[in-house]
Parts: structure tokens; sequence; C-alpha cells
């Protein structure tokens, strides 16, 4: 099948050698996202929930650009250094997500990319 990949300026440019996301047949493939502001490409700092949203709002760029939305997720993983921030991601996800919501998994972390405290990948179904 071919590759198709998938770019906005509505979420941070990769910071490696990777794409934003790869769609292949109906399913897209989306790269890990920090809490990178997509215009300025600093981390946004300070506040846990300011971050957990940027990373949000950067999956949801990204799955807008693929044709989808943040309905089309099938699986989010997390990724967070300090799990208490877990209770935060719940709360946040449910204003982004309704029934049924994606399978999920959430995984504590020593470090992430630039000091990240929270990183989010997913894998969205297009059929």
């Amino acid at each position: 099948m071919k590759r198709q990949i998938i770019q906005t300026a509505e979420a941070p440019k990769a910071i490696g050698p990777y794409s934003q996301a790869v769609r292949v047949g109906d399913t897209v493939y989306v790269s890990g996202q920090i809490p990178l502001d997509p215009v300025s490409g600093q981390l946004v700092s300070g506040d846990i929930e300011a971050e957990i949203r940027r990373v949000f709002e950067n999956l949801k760029a990204i799955a807008q650009a693929a044709g989808g939305s943040l309905a089309n997720v099938v699986k989010l993983s997390v990724f967070l250094t300090d799990l208490t921030h877990f209770p935060k991601v719940n709360e946040i996800m449910a204003s982004y997500f309704s029934e049924p919501y994606p399978a999920r998994a959430a995984v504590g972390v020593a470090a992430l990319p630039r000091g990240a405290r929270v990183e989010m990948e997913c894998i969205l179904s297009l059929a």
C-alpha cells in the first residue's frame, strides 16, 4: 500500500527525522506530540493542564490534516514523567473525546524530549 505523509502548520514541525503522521489506507499513525507551540516552536510550560491541552490540540490538528478528527482515534498512548498527572489527563481527555472512547495506554517514563512532562501518540481509522 502507498504511504501518504501528513503535514500541517497547525501542529509543531517534527524535531527529528520523522513525519507528523503517515496514512496507509484508512489508517493514520500520528507521531508522538509534546506540548510544543506550533507558532513559536517552544515548549508550553508551567501549568500541566496547559501542556496536556496543547498536546491534544496538536493531535487534533494532525487528525484534521489527515481528513479526520479526534473522533477517529482508535488508540491513544500517553507518556508521563509523573503519573500523579494522570487524573488531569483523564479530566482533559473527557473534554476532547466522547463515547465510545479509544483504547488507551498510559506509561510512566523517566524523561521526554525537550524536558516535556507529557507526550501522546495515536492511531486513527478513517474507514
